[in-house]
């Protein structure tokens, strides 16, 4: 159903290791700005697909008289709400190298 089911990222407020955080770039401003790109592409990965599965549900009346509740669309819902937070997908896959990024600076010196 999702790819970020079986994530290890906390679902809740976890204290990092700022040192383990910026051991990759050596600076942990550089490194928190490349988490939290990756963290806006999970958000938008894990928008569009909750879209996707609810248009599923859609009805394109415009009779308010026909909404009913849909157990299927309840599910599907609670399961994105149980998820943990973007920014935290994207930190646990910063710590376990799993977000590819490479420095422009030093690639134009060379």
């Amino acid at each position: 159903m999702n790819k970020y089911r079986n994530t290890k990222a906390a679902n809740t407020t976890k204290t990092y290791n700022k040192l383990e955080i910026e051991d990759k770039t050596g600076n942990i401003y550089e490194a928190i700005s490349i988490i939290a790109k990756r963290s806006r592409q999970i958000n938008s990965e894990i928008k569009k697909e909750l879209h996707d599965k609810l248009e599923e549900f859609a009805t394109h009346n415009d009779s308010l008289e026909e909404i009913f509740e849909n157990k299927e669309q309840i599910e599907v819902s609670k399961f994105y709400e149980k998820l943990p937070k973007p920014y935290a997908i994207a930190v646990q896959e910063w710590l376990d190298n799993n977000i590819y990024y490479r420095d422009t600076e030093t690639e134009i010196e060379d």
